[in-house]
């Protein structure tokens, strides 16, 4: 025995509107930022400020070897909050961020790679492929950056 399901439609009075039902934020997504940087919002949010005392927030990098994790994301929302709010508040702020692209987690992922792969290589190749290896995960994690909507200076980053 099934009992009937009600109507409900007929009950809820909703405005009509134009937003579609679905968000479709992979679609969407992606229009938004590419909106973001042709208009340059982040160029126009600190220019608005011009002329007045510079807040400056260099950023504490994350290592460049590998994609970021909740750490990172709360991170950089935090000091995107910061630099918004300065900026609103009419302060120039700036967000340069950066990268860590040195040290024992590239060489490490590099040598491995390499040992599994059973090359040899002399040293300048081996720090050839240790760049090499850290751009990747830079250009990799300032796509992730820029997709959690941070606003940054993402074309003049700093990289140690």
């Amino acid at each position: 025995m099934s009992v009937p399901v009600p109507d409900y439609k007929s009950t809820v009075r909703l405005p009509l509107t134009d937003f579609p039902m679905k968000g479709n934020l992979p679609i969407k997504e992606p229009e938004i930022l590419k909106q973001w940087d042709d208009k340059q919002i982040y160029q126009k949010m600190v220019a608005r400020n011009k002329g007045k005392k510079p807040f400056v927030f260099p950023d504490g990098p994350p290592y460049a070897n590998g994609s970021i994790h909740l750490g990172h994301a709360l991170n950089k929302n935090l000091k995107d909050i910061i630099i918004k709010y300065k900026n609103m508040k009419g302060q120039p702020a700036v967000f340069i961020p950066g990268w860590d692209c040195h040290g024992l987690p590239i060489e490490h992922k590099v040598l491995k790679d390499l040992t599994a792969k059973k090359l040899v290589k002399t040293d300048q190749e081996i720090l050839a492929l240790c760049r090499a290896e850290a751009q990747t995960w830079v250009d990799h994690q300032r796509v992730q950056f820029k997709r959690l909507g941070i606003l940054a200076d993402w074309q003049n980053p700093y990289l140690t």
